[in-house]
């Protein structure tokens, strides 16, 4: 499973902040095209793939490592910047959650979280922040 797979699973399986967000949970690997992406109604959450990138242990091994490091992105839109902070944070709890509920040897390694800070979007119009999970994926070829 990709790291967007297993933020969008998280999210849309935890029942509080799927009722909190009405159920609106997206992700662009499967149900979001750009054009849709301004037309969901507040509150949203919007999951994205922001790639991958992989390095090889030491220049002996083969060019394919046996990790990838991965990001992915949790884009909450909503109509105060109240309401998106309440948000990210039961969304961070909730994909804390449910990694800590995976099975060891399927679990992301989480490298670092960032958000970009409560903004205004003008074209939606409506307040947003991007929560940015970037992790290591042990053995994803095999």
């Amino acid at each position: 499973m990709t790291l967007d797979e297993i933020i969008y699973n998280a999210l849309i399986s935890d029942q509080n902040f799927n009722a909190a967000v009405g159920g609106r949970i997206r992700s662009t690997c499967f149900e979001v095209s750009p054009d849709e992406k301004d037309k969901i109604p507040l509150p949203s959450v919007i999951v994205t793939d922001l790639g991958l990138q992989t390095q090889p242990e030491c220049k002996d091994t083969d060019w394919e490592g046996s990790e990838e490091h991965v990001q992915a992105g949790v884009e909450i839109s909503a109509e105060s910047p109240r309401a998106v902070r309440e948000l990210t944070l039961m969304a961070r709890k909730a994909v804390a959650n449910y990694i800590f509920d995976m099975e060891w040897a399927d679990r992301p390694m989480l490298d670092s979280v960032q958000t970009e800070g409560v903004a205004w979007d003008w074209l939606k119009p409506c307040y947003f922040d991007v929560i940015k999970y970037q992790c290591t994926i042990v053995n994803p070829l095999v």
